[in-house]
């Protein structure tokens, strides 16, 4: 893994809220938090501060797809099988068996598609199921990505500006970062939805994102579903973060969440922030 870097963040603080939106009854999103040491795993509140020395910290967002139920319960399968593989790597890691983070996260990703695909295989109610995941892992000075899908990531860095640091898993992903398609023409191609890799599903070979991004005091990361995506512009998340109007929601998450349901809201939107000082 890298080396911890001096001058990292002392505290770290977060926020998470889902909402199954204006039209839907169910919800499909799921998002973790989760602190992490030598002695196990504890899942943390909707909000909250700690110091960052104390213990790693586990984000995730999950997007469960299939028919009647099997969405919300891929999600679901996906954060619980974090919440109980996360401490046995993580000691495996520290006992020096010379893991890295992408050897860890990768085979963590690997156990979820498959438990996903054997699901799907198993019961006819849950066929075809899958889900899309973003996870980082925050460590002192690092925080480590792995993503599947078209839920994202974003880093806001200190000194400003807003940046997708996760790879949406669709031909029309490729095509904006590549250049072929500007921020505003993504969004409205009516193929911004047909994802190529979930975890379960029809995948036959996942390769999942990987990065490890070194961090500074001040950085925030936005973990989101694509509901947040289809209700606010990247410079609205970033408003609604750095910038909030007066009035507003102290809870950053409730923010990104209560204003992207209201413009559009026609999917489950899900916001988890941390914030790095």
């Amino acid at each position: 893994m890298p080396e911890q870097e001096n001058g990292a963040s002392s505290r770290i603080r977060w926020s998470g809220l889902t909402d199954p939106g204006r039209f839907r009854t169910n919800n499909e999103d799921a998002f973790l938090a989760l602190a992490l040491n030598g002695e196990g795993v504890r899942r943390l509140g909707k909000y909250g501060e700690a110091d960052i020395e104390e213990n790693d910290y586990i984000f995730a967002v999950s997007d469960g797809m299939g028919g009647a139920n099997a969405g919300e319960f891929a999600s679901r399968i996906a954060v619980d099988k974090i919440t109980r593989m996360m401490p046995r790597v993580f000691r495996s890691a520290a006992g020096g068996m010379g893991m890295g983070f992408q050897d860890i996260l990768g085979e963590l990703f690997d156990q979820i598609h498959r438990e996903l695909t054997r699901m799907g295989q198993c019961y006819e109610e849950c066929s075809g199921m899958g889900a899309t995941l973003s996870l980082c892992w925050v460590r002192p000075g690092w925080v480590y990505l792995a993503h599947v899908g078209d839920s994202r990531i974003y880093h806001l860095p200190e000194q400003g500006g807003i940046q997708q640091v996760s790879h949406d898993h669709t031909h029309v992903g490729w095509q904006e970062r590549e250049g072929k398609l500007s921020e505003i023409e993504a969004r409205m191609h009516p193929g911004r939805n047909s994802l190529q890799q979930v975890l379960g599903g029809k995948t036959q070979n996942l390769t999942p994102q990987f990065s490890a991004i070194g961090y500074e005091p001040g950085d925030a990361f936005l973990l989101c579903s694509d509901g947040l995506v289809e209700g606010l512009f990247n410079s609205g998340m970033k408003r609604l973060i750095r910038n909030p109007p007066r009035n507003t929601s102290s809870d950053v998450a409730q923010r990104l969440v209560e204003e992207a349901v209201q413009t559009d809201g026609k999917d489950n939107t899900t916001a988890l922030v941390f914030e790095l000082f």
